[in-house]
């Protein structure tokens, strides 16, 4: 290595010179600068400002990802709430149509119903890019199934709709006398009311189907007196399974409530259940031990029937109880006019009253009159036995229809939670593969808003799932459907048809909009507008951050030209009087200078 010789005539010019490169380079940079708008083309030019630039560039960038989730969620969530705000409405125009119903128009009506039922599933099978988004989780298909297949049935794949379960729960709980499993019977002055059925069938048969015999009561005990009602007994029920729960294997427990309609326990095997938890069970090794515990937990617990997937076996055992009854006795004579009523409930958890009126003469056919000549006794006992089979084809018909439905839209693509088919004197063990499954998306998770989340900041995900199954949906298509699968369309007022179609009604109506709008499909549209105003909230708010970060960022990224502009003009300036001095120097001699 060796050091140039130091020639001092030679430092004036290297010295302008190394100047003039400078001012050059300064020239350039601010000639870049007012072209680009921005202070350096690397993060190394821009000095001490490089790490504030960093920061918010990646500020800026997850910016740009939460504003597009937030654009494609309001536009989920707007589809979505157009949807559930279409499904409410279909029902509260039925209602109404049900509500105004007569003899004229009523003939309409289950046409009205079936075409609402077809709006509101094209509202819930609506896609967004090909995902569908009332199918939870599941967004690659329909969720939910055509009108007519869930009518009546897919018969080339041997699978049965609605209008075949209705007819099956119809024929179960009139029972094998057509009278809602209640008959009468006279010997002497006394009339015998008891719920029919003995042994261990009649037992499963009075838990699930049929009447269910309350009390009497007489407008003249002088003359007929109305016994108390004897309560029926049932033993506990007992299940057997031919294999332990696995996990994930769902199972589920229908059990009577005191007003005699039905609610489903729905258990899921999981390893991790706790104590205490509602919907979940212990895997077990063995099915003894999985049977030791579901015997005790629901030990006492009026159970009606269990299903579950088919390699379980799963089976409700019931013991031989003691059906209901009560007498009526004709102690005096009775006089025309006076009145007898049966109060039956139905499984729905309503109750209906057979009042029975004492007249001179009567048709022996009459559902609601008794002679006073003759056998009184038997004359009641034949009018009490018409009026259960009168009101077990049309009050009683209504019931099953709409119990029949419910259990239909209760049913899901989970094995095991097939809709409930009867079996004989109760329902299947094991969930039937012949039943149309309405809705075949995700039915798995515990709160459907969870199903589809959207990040729309740093430390926020926003639920905006959405399921055709949510219960509130599930009612209004039932209510719809049950309408549409029964023929009957009324008929003239006090009429069979008219009494069933009425009965009809008020059950659909019950179903077709909630009481609440915090329980009901409008709730469902209150979470939905709810989440709506959060994302745009938050879209406003990523706007303000937007801004700052980008203040942020002047004389840091970008510089201002009205600035370069002044410094540029300022350079050329220095840098042409530069020009001309240096030339001016480098023509100086000796001779020059003293001339």
């Amino acid at each position: 290595m060796s050091i140039a010789p130091f020639n001092a005539s030679t430092y004036v010019g290297d010295r302008n010179t190394a100047n003039l490169v400078g001012l050059k380079g300064r020239l350039d940079t601010l000639t870049n600068q007012l072209a680009s708008g921005k202070t350096a083309t690397t993060y190394g030019g821009l000095g001490v400002g490089r790490t504030t630039s960093l920061s918010a560039h990646a500020a800026l960038s997850a910016l740009d990802g939460y504003d597009a989730a937030i654009t494609g969620a309001t536009t989920r969530v707007a589809l979505a709430n157009t949807s559930v705000t279409q499904v409410n409405t279909l029902g509260a125009t039925l209602q109404r149509s049900l509500t105004a119903s007569n003899a004229s128009t009523a003939v309409d009506t289950p046409k009205l119903a079936r075409d609402s039922l077809n709006a509101a599933i094209d509202a819930l099978n609506v896609d967004l890019g090909g995902q569908y988004i009332f199918g939870g989780r599941a967004t690659d298909s329909p969720p939910v199934a055509t009108t007519d297949a869930i009518l009546n049935g897919e018969p080339a794949a041997g699978r049965d709709g609605l209008k075949t379960l209705i007819a099956e729960q119809k024929s179960a709980d009139l029972g094998p006398n057509a009278n809602g499993r209640i008959g009468a019977s006279a010997a002497g002055t006394v009339v015998t009311l008891s719920e029919e059925g003995t042994g261990v069938a009649g037992t499963e048969a009075r838990a699930n189907f049929g009447f269910r015999l309350l009390s009497a009561t007489s407008s003249n005990t002088a003359g007929i007196t109305a016994g108390t009602t004897t309560k029926a007994t049932s033993p506990d029920v007992t299940f057997t399974m031919a294999a332990a729960p696995a996990e994930g294997d769902r199972i589920r427990v229908a059990v009577n409530q005191p007003d005699g309609s039905q609610s489903f326990v729905d258990l899921t095997a999981r390893a991790s259940s706790a104590t205490g938890d509602a919907d979940t069970m212990p895997v077990f090794a063995t099915a003894a031990e999985a049977q030791t515990y579901l015997n005790d937990r629901f030990k006492a617990v009026p159970v009606a029937s269990i299903q579950g997937p088919a390699a379980l076996d799963l089976q409700a055992n019931f013991g031989a109880g003691t059906p209901a009854s009560l007498t009526l006795g004709i102690t005096g004579t009775p006089k025309a006019g006076d009145t007898v009523t049966i109060n039956v409930a139905l499984r729905d958890g309503t109750t209906q009253s057979l009042t029975l009126t004492a007249r001179a003469s009567a048709d022996a056919t009459s559902t609601t009159d008794f002679a006073l000549t003759g056998d009184i006794a038997a004359n009641l006992s034949n009018a009490v036995n018409n009026a259960l089979k009168g009101a077990a084809t049309t009050t009683l018909s209504a019931s099953s229809a709409s119990r029949a439905t419910q259990d239909f839209f209760a049913g899901s693509a989970s094995a095991g939670l097939a809709p409930r088919r009867v079996e004989g004197n109760g329902y299947a063990g094991q969930a039937s593969d012949k039943t149309v499954i309405w809705y075949t998306g995700d039915d798995t998770a515990a709160d459907p808003r969870a199903t589809a989340t959207a990040q729309v900041s740093a430390t926020r995900v926003l639920n905006i799932g959405v399921q055709a199954n949510e219960a509130p949906i599930r009612a209004v298509l039932s209510g719809l459907a049950m309408v549409a699968a029964e023929s009957s369309t009324g008929g003239a007022a006090g009429t069979p048809q008219a009494q069933h179609f009425n009965a009809l009604s008020e059950r659909a109506r019950d179903l077709l909009v909630s009481d609440t709008a915090k329980d009901g499909v409008p709730g469902i549209a209150a979470d939905l507008g709810l989440a709506s105003s959060t994302l745009a909230n938050t879209k406003a708010s990523n706007r303000t951050s937007r801004a700052a970060l980008e203040g942020s960022l002047d004389g840091v990224d970008t510089i201002s030209a009205e600035s370069v502009t002044a410094q540029l003009l300022q350079l050329q300036t220095q840098l042409q009087a530069s020009y001309q001095v240096t030339s001016m120097l480098s023509k100086l001699t000796l001779v020059n200078y003293l001339g």
